[in-house]
């Protein structure tokens, strides 16, 4: 195998594309050589997401879009990896002649011998899932992205199984990886240069290594390198300890941005959708976020028309955000996904106008929220880590403030996996706008002795 090449494509979260990073590492590991279109490629590989409808969507158009490229070269390879793959792996492989492999997130490591099933004439598939699999030992291979940004996965599954999520089916039982191997790829990661990593889990403050729980996983995270930030996605409302926040607060260089999904603001929407917690509990600890991390940023995920939702519940998911008042929020209407709770045993009976209708007036508040918080900036400085050059214009760069604000400033003579310290001049409801000051450093900026 060690004379071909391949090409994958990603879509979804950032947990999949991390898992892409670990599919490279075993087809290097085997001789294969990556390329950077599917046209060029003998084996490609899309790895998919199930979360919404218009994700799956999007991975449909694409596969019909390689089929008409494989006609043409009749001896390219076409897989699917991820979530979707035990979902549609009947339609996918004998209804529609899409592909040649199907693998599912527990299955990476045995693709190399499904693509040598593909070689001898037969169709290949993997989905089983395991309650062991954490990759712990594969040291991902980062053939894209922009060498300041890292995803670390820290464990896989998840065990809390919403009325409305998949994850659960495609992903299977939640379990941690060892804390030492973590660390050992984040210190790698500091010695290839990267300047921030984002700990990935579907819920971190589950994360359980033995006695070594998520706090004392950030703690030794921020350790390992004093010029290297750390955001996390996603914690849970259900369990957020009260001493990460205490450890967010004092260490510089674990970010003062938090995502914390609330979905829904009424206690009936909540225990519809199976959320263990109340609208009260979640505010209070909204409440005691804003009070231990001063400034601290906070975004969220919610979902418009979930099944059974009246207008009076609507309301109260709007209330919500507006006395939270988050920074960032990620809204969709409700997709009905296979075999979750809802689609057992509830009813997808809010019509599609209404859908759309709740969903415009909760995106038209938070884009009116964003634009007035975004405001409240001018004026204020920021440490922001470039990430690379505005999309733009080649003489502005881009990054984010240690609260997940994009800003964009004159490029000057800085460079991306710098830290400058940039005054906020004007904003759009996404951007800040600022006048840079210096190029500095997190131990520079903050006292060497706070981080030590």
């Amino acid at each position: 195998m060690t004379d071909k090449t391949f090409y994958i494509e990603t879509y979804g979260c950032q947990m999949n594309f991390a898992d892409s990073e670990i599919v490279n590492s075993i087809l290097l590991e085997e001789g294969m050589k990556p390329v950077h279109d599917a046209e060029t490629a003998d084996v490609v590989l899309v790895n998919t997401c199930s979360i919404r409808e218009n994700a799956e969507t999007k991975v449909w158009n694409r596969l019909k879009e390689l089929r008409s490229i494989k006609k043409e070269n009749g001896e390219m390879t076409v897989g699917v990896l991820g979530c979707m793959a035990e979902r549609i792996k009947d339609r996918i492989i004998e209804q529609e002649h899409l592909v040649d492999i199907v693998v599912g997130p527990d299955a990476y490591r045995d693709i190399p011998r499904l693509l040598k099933e593909v070689d001898d004439g037969r169709k290949a598939v993997n989905v089983l899932l395991s309650l062991e699999e954490t990759y712990a030992d594969i040291a991902p291979v980062r053939t894209t992205g922009n060498g300041v940004n890292a995803f670390v996965s820290i464990m896989r599954g998840c065990d809390n199984m919403c009325a409305f999520c998949v994850v659960p089916f495609t992903r299977g039982r939640e379990r941690s990886r060892p804390l030492e191997s973590i660390i050992r790829e984040i210190k790698q990661l500091s010695d290839e240069g990267y300047k921030e990593v984002t700990l990935l889990g579907q819920n971190v403050n589950s994360y359980l290594d033995g006695e070594n729980t998520f706090t004392k996983l950030m703690d030794e995270a921020s350790k390992v390198d004093p010029e290297m930030r750390f955001r996390f996605s996603s914690p849970h409302p259900k369990d957020f300890p009260d001493d990460l926040l205490h450890l967010i607060a004092e260490r510089p260089n674990l970010c003062n941005y938090i995502h914390i999904p609330a979905q829904a603001g009424s206690d009936t929407m909540l225990e519809r959708m199976r959320r263990p917690y109340t609208r009260e509990g979640y505010l209070e600890l909204i409440d005691k976020m804003k009070h231990i991390i001063p400034g601290v940023s906070l975004s969220t995920d919610i979902i418009a028309g979930f099944c059974d939702e009246t207008e009076e519940e609507h309301q109260q998911t709007l209330s919500l955000m507006a006395e939270v008042e988050y920074d960032l929020a990620y809204m969709f209407a409700y997709s009905e996904r296979e075999r979750t709770l809802a689609a057992r045993k509830f009813e997808d009976n809010v019509p599609e106008d209404v859908k759309k209708r709740r969903l415009s007036e909760i995106i038209t508040q938070q884009r009116e929220i964003q634009e007035r918080r975004n405001k409240e900036e001018v004026g204020r400085r920021h440490l922001v880590l470039v990430e690379s050059t505005s999309k733009k214009s080649d003489d502005q760069l881009s990054g984010r403030t240690d609260t997940n604000k994009m800003v964009v400033f004159d490029r000057k003579d800085f460079e991306p996996g710098d830290y400058v310290e940039v005054e906020i001049t004007e904003t759009t409801s996404a951007t800040l706008i600022g006048n840079p000051i210096r190029k500095t450093t997190l131990t520079e900026y903050y006292g060497a002795e706070v981080i030590a």
